[in-house]
């Protein structure tokens, strides 16, 4: 999808933002952005490092109610908050 941009419609990109959110402002978005994303990894280096590997000889038997139906029969995991 990106793959296809050049010079020119990335010129008219950081027009169009310019312009909607003024010069000075760019860069308080920028770093922002690079938090965010940099909070993002850690959160999942510290939760794939918090969980010791599953395998699928210690998972309980499901029951009939608790999703055998569905495909793979394992009811969904839910993320600690």
């Amino acid at each position: 999808m990106l793959g296809n941009l050049g010079f020119t419609e990335i010129a008219i990109l950081l027009l169009i933002l310019v312009l909607f959110f003024g010069a000075k402002r760019i860069p308080e978005i920028g770093a922002s952005i690079g938090k965010g994303i940099k909070e993002f990894k850690r959160g999942l280096k510290d939760e794939q490092s918090a969980e010791p590997p599953e395998s699928s000889d210690s998972l309980p038997p499901s029951s009939p109610g608790t999703g055998a139906g569905r495909a793979g029969g394992a009811a969904p995991k839910r993320l600690n908050q």
